[in-house]
């Protein structure tokens, strides 16, 4: 009998040292959220913001074997009370009536949709909450969301530039409201100037918006004099560049302005809206960011959140609309974030 219960013993250690190293392992991983239901929303023929996106990331990374590296996270909708943090509840209304009723666009003809678009929608935003619920849970070290339609340019009552829900905004106020830090710092490395996210964060002090695009370019804000206004003066900020710029000028900004700003604020979490129409041969941008190009933001972005956020994470799909240089980019953005820690 005595001996029965010591191998017991032995076997619960061992049961126990497994599950301790099963959960290290994972935590150490990169997290991916990704569902077929983000095919659904459909944009219309020979549109630039299309499903083929996603199923050219999801067929490079398993081509190069990167896919099964990853932590699969299954994305859930968001609920509306997580929605109406950024938007206003006759807007999300808006969006569910015009969709159903199949009118093809919400607000403005650059903002397609289609009747599955608002259930779509809510599971792009959800799919980030879900990522940094795998984060914050120790589940995964940080994230990547291959999610659509993108969310940057929504304001709160107001669909934009191929945009429904902000994504990134709505999950900067899940992490504080949920997951109780204070301070998040937002990354926007898309080729276009993410209005809708700075305007939801304007005066306020406790979420750091960090901008480089093109400009003069769509929408037409992003100037280096927006700031911020009230309480929220200096959370802004933007770098604005010429067409033509390439990897030596995004890796100048971030060096120069991101990093000192990221110092002086001290992040709780990161979040990036990774668009990757900056990227040479976008269809829409007139960028020449590279692959390497981006794995270099990518490394200086995960260093801040080593550094300031204990390696909290999450980035998640803008931009990006040459089927080849888009999988190109993620993937060299990914293969940055699976690199251990330093």
């Amino acid at each position: 009998m005595k001996h029965r219960f010591q191998w017991f013993a032995v076997l619960a250690l061992c049961c126990r040292w497994a599950a301790q190293v099963e959960t290290a392992e994972s935590a150490a991983k990169t997290g991916f959220v990704y569902s077929d239901v983000y095919l659904k929303h459909d944009t219309g023929a020979g549109h630039p913001e299309r499903a083929e996106r996603l199923t050219a990331i999801v067929s490079k990374l398993k081509s190069n074997g990167v896919l099964a590296k990853l932590v699969p996270l299954q994305p859930a909708p968001a609920s509306l009370d997580w929605i109406t943090t950024v938007h206003e509840p006759s807007y999300i209304e808006r969006v569910k009536s015009d969709c159903r009723a199949g009118i093809g666009y919400v607000n403005t003809p650059d903002a397609p949709a289609s009747t599955n678009s608002y259930e779509v929608a809510l599971m792009a935003a959800g799919g980030l909450l879900v990522a940094v619920d795998a984060v914050m849970a120790g589940k995964v070290r940080n994230a990547f969301c291959a999610v659509r339609p993108p969310g940057h340019h929504a304001l709160k009552n107001r669909a934009m530039g191929f945009c429904l829900f902000n994504n990134v905004a709505i999950g900067a106020r899940y992490i504080q409201k949920k997951h109780k830090l204070a301070r998040v710092l937002i990354v926007d490395w898309d080729v276009h100037h993410g209005n809708g996210t700075q305007a939801a964060f304007y005066d306020d002090p406790t979420v750091f918006y960090f901008s480089v695009h093109l400009s003069p370019f769509y929408p037409g804000s992003g100037h280096a004099n927006e700031t911020g206004e009230g309480k929220g003066v200096g959370a802004t900020l933007n770098a604005p560049l010429r067409a033509g710029c390439g990897d030596a000028d995004y890796k100048k900004a971030f060096e120069e302005k991101l990093k000192p700003a990221a110092a002086a604020f001290k992040p709780d979490f990161v979040l990036i809206s990774a668009g990757f129409d900056a990227a040479k041969g976008d269809l829409l941008g007139r960028m020449n960011v590279t692959p390497e190009g981006y794995a270099e933001l990518t490394g200086i972005v995960k260093g801040i959140a080593e550094k300031y956020s204990g390696g909290r994470l999450v980035s998640t799909l803008e931009g990006g609309y040459n089927l080849e240089s888009l999988a190109a980019s993620v993937e060299a953005h990914l293969r940055v974030l699976m690199e251990p820690k330093p």
